[in-house]
């Protein structure tokens, strides 16, 4: 796999998207951490929702992590971008943003920037999540990444939400932050919404 680097010049897009449990933030920290290195300034975002393992950092499910800023509104990021010098915006949990995002993103590209975003890409239905299926269309480079169905092992593309040990109801609200109590990764055919 490629880290893009060549594209920072000319602006580019990069989406990372998958199940839960697939590696999305991890690699999106891989990615902020290789620029680092390479000198690139960083700045990075995660929607306040999400203060799972932490308020002020991208942290993985298995521990690894980089700061961040905390967001509620996509205006935050718009003040900072346009008031910041950086080489790379780099967004969390995109699945958790609106569609404002989209501007954002194509702004910043627009303007020579790197910018990387990583989200679900279907919500637990099964259906595609908010912002992210327009990202995704919209972006230079996408990366789907797989985790392993609880269930049978084989590859998962869907994040399973558990309610009292059962399937979620399809009329549960989409947006619920979480992470092994509620949710399991899981094949299409191991994928199960109740009605």
């Amino acid at each position: 796999m490629t880290d893009l680097m060549e594209y920072t010049k000319n602006g580019s897009i990069e989406v990372i998207v998958g199940p839960m449990y697939a590696g999305k933030s991890e690699e999106l920290i891989r990615r902020i951490n290789r620029a680092k290195i390479a000198g690139l300034k960083v700045v990075a975002f995660k929607p306040d929702i999400d203060k799972r393992y932490s308020v002020s950092d991208i942290i993985s499910h298995n521990g690894k992590k980089t700061k961040c800023i905390p967001v509620k509104e996509i205006s935050e990021i718009n003040k900072i971008v346009d008031n910041e010098t950086f080489d790379i915006l780099a967004v969390d949990e995109v699945q958790f943003m609106d569609e404002s995002l989209i501007d954002t993103c194509q702004k910043a590209a627009d303007s020579g920037k790197r910018v990387i975003c990583s989200g679900l890409d279907m919500d637990f239905r099964g259906e595609p999540f908010r912002t992210v299926p327009n990202l995704m269309a919209i972006a230079e480079h996408v990366t789907k990444l797989t985790a392993v169905c609880m269930v049978c092992k084989m590859p998962a593309t869907r994040t399973q939400r558990i309610v009292n040990g059962k399937p979620a109801k399809y009329t549960e609200p989409i947006i619920l932050v979480g992470a092994t109590e509620s949710y399991e990764a899981r094949c299409r055919k191991c994928h199960k919404v109740l009605e």
